[in-house]
């Protein structure tokens, strides 16, 4: 479990010139709840700084959840450590695979949380500037294994080392990596991100149905 400070850094838009991608570590235990709609609301935990509440945060993006396996293979790919939270995430799971998440599945963190995926995480020019590296928004997008947002569907407290547990799988095939790939690399995916419903984040819908209002749905594979 992570979570960040806001601090100032030279490559944010933000009018302050702060960010709070920097996570760390932390044990916790941490209250984690819905945080209200993108513009107002900031991260759905407490004490996590979400600076740049125009693009980031609100509750379809209250939690972030990054899989540490997928940090072990930029590791090998960067050449260099990359510590829980180097993403900017505020969950690293072991065991999942967070990319290959149903929009809209559902999972159980410890004894009281229940959250559910609702999009990949878009690469941004300040997460760029955090990482330092050359082509960066390119080379994460090409990956396709963003990691998930997730809004917070119940209430409570999560600490370090908390069990994270799928609870539900819903009845549909659209992954966090299709629908990324989807509103990034792959516009013609969009007509299968319906399939996923009112769980899809508000955002990535309306770019789905505008772009089948436009097109139809015949050039999805």
């Amino acid at each position: 479990m992570n979570l960040g400070s806001a601090r100032a850094v030279p490559y944010t838009d933000h009018r302050d010139g702060v960010s709070g991608i920097d996570k760390r570590p932390v044990d916790g235990p941490v209250r984690v709840a819905a945080p209200g709609p993108k513009g107002f609301g900031a991260s759905g935990l407490e004490g996590d700084a979400v600076c740049e509440t125009r693009h980031h945060g609100g509750d379809e993006q209250a939690v972030y959840a990054m899989a540490r396996e997928d940090l072990d293979e930029w590791e090998r790919t960067l050449g260099r450590t990359l510590a829980n939270g180097s993403f900017g995430e505020n969950l690293t799971t072991t065991g999942i695979d967070v990319s290959g998440a149903l929009i809209g599945e559902r999972w159980a963190v410890g004894d009281e949380v229940l959250l559910e995926i609702t999009s990949g995480r878009i690469p941004c020019r300040t997460f760029q500037g955090h990482m330092g590296e050359k082509g960066w928004v390119k080379r994460f997008t090409q990956r396709a294994a963003p990691g998930a947002y997730l809004r917070v569907i119940r209430p409570g407290a999560i600490r370090a080392g908390d069990p994270v547990r799928i609870v539900h799988r819903p009845d549909h095939e659209v992954t966090v990596a299709l629908q990324f790939r989807a509103v990034t690399t792959e516009r013609t995916l969009l007509p299968r991100l319906l399939e996923a419903g009112e769980a899809l984040h508000s955002e990535a819908l309306a770019v789905a149905r505008a772009y089948v209002e436009k097109y139809g749905t015949g050039s999805a594979v």
